[in-house]
């Protein structure tokens, strides 16, 4: 296994973009980036055997330099929304720029989704990684603290897709990373996720306001069309006669994963019977947020000359809960200064009747 390099397009500064392609022994790949730490494919096999991209994204680089949908993007310094764009931290109030509705979303303008990342390829390891580093100073979009953030990408023999995260500051900061990845079983571009089956390891989810802010408020999923415990047809919970669905279009919620974070545990579990393709989901973050793709947008020029519509992709985005800075009761994502915030999540890819080599 090695990783290849090439061109990926030239910034408005002529500052070059690199595309990195992690390739294993049984032909399943991923390309990534270096602008934003960005996924842009995932080549996985069906159960005959055929290898589709899916992923959602855009067919030209340039179309990911402005990326208004996050497509396969790390977003940070805080993921989801923070709500009025403020919060406290140590009696001193902090304000960030509005991009959604009156709050913070995904870090704002400018965040690390629409950075140029540092990268380093190493291939002295048992399997190589990708290494993506950059900078976030202090006050950038109203954050303390001097932040270094990195993320290394691996994939090994059995079809999984690492993703750890570190990161340190000088000061007392708020944090929260996710992969932002768009995922559609039977192949980009195909249609809707309707008929996906979701599997969600959790007995809770946080109801949201009608900007999609939690409430404070951790409800159980029983009896609601938030259970997916057990496998289910996505369409079969989604059609729910439920407020929290109708007034957002779908699903775009954060679920309380069972299970203790201090190791990696299977968040979700997504079927596609047509393709047979199954997407694990590990992680060791105490949050996943569910998002039906509800504000896709035809207009959209994705890849192959395809058009996204809403619920064309759904994501998985491991993280911690949105705007936990603003409620005590949620795990905290203060990170200390001089500490190290690490974070890590597997994809990992399997289909029926294929056997896996090791």
């Amino acid at each position: 296994m090695e990783i290849l390099q090439k061109n990926f397009g030239c910034l408005e500064d002529n500052r070059t973009v690199s595309l990195y392609t992690l390739q294993n022994n049984n032909g399943v790949s991923v390309d990534i980036s270096d602008f934003g730490a960005t996924i842009v494919t995932m080549n996985v096999p069906d159960k005959n055997n055929e290898f589709s991209n899916v992923v959602l994204g855009y067919d030209q680089p340039e179309d990911y330099f402005s990326n208004p949908f996050y497509f396969g993007s790390t977003v940070g310094r805080f993921c989801s929304r923070i709500a009025n764009g403020r919060f406290t931290l140590n009696g001193k109030e902090y304000r960030l720029p509005l991009n959604d509705t009156g709050n913070h979303l995904h870090g704002g303008p400018g965040g690390l989704s629409h950075k140029l990342w540092d990268a380093e390829v190493d291939h002295d390891s048992e399997i190589p990684r990708l290494k993506l580093s950059c900078s976030s100073p202090d006050g950038e979009n109203g954050y303390p603290g001097n932040l270094l953030v990195s993320v290394t990408y691996s994939l090994n023999n059995n079809n999984a897709i690492s993703i750890e995260f570190e990161a340190s500051s000088d000061k007392d900061t708020v944090i929260n990373l996710t992969n932002h990845s768009y995922f559609n079983l039977a192949g980009a571009g195909s249609g809707s996720i309707m008929d996906h089956q979701l599997m969600i390891n959790a007995n809770f989810y946080l109801p949201i306001t009608e900007d999609s802010i939690p409430k404070g408020e951790i409800h159980s999923v029983e009896n609601t069309p938030f259970d997916f415990r057990e496998m289910t047809r996505i369409a079969s919970l989604l059609d729910f006669d439920h407020p929290q669905i109708s007034r957002h279009y779908g699903y775009n919620h954060s679920f309380a994963l069972n299970g203790h974070r201090n190791s990696v545990v299977l968040a979700a579990k997504v079927f596609e019977e047509t393709s047979g393709r199954i997407l694990e989901v590990f992680t060791s973050e105490p949050g996943l947020q569910f998002y039906t793709a509800n504000y896709l947008d035809k207009r959209i020029n994705g890849r192959n000359g395809s058009s996204y519509e809403p619920r064309h992709g759904l994501c998985l985005e491991t993280q911690h809960y949105p705007d936990s800075p603003n409620h005590q009761s949620f795990p905290s994502t203060i990170l200390e200064a001089g500490k190290t915030y690490r974070s890590n999540t597997i994809f990992k890819w399997s289909a029926e009747n294929i056997n896996i080599t090791d």
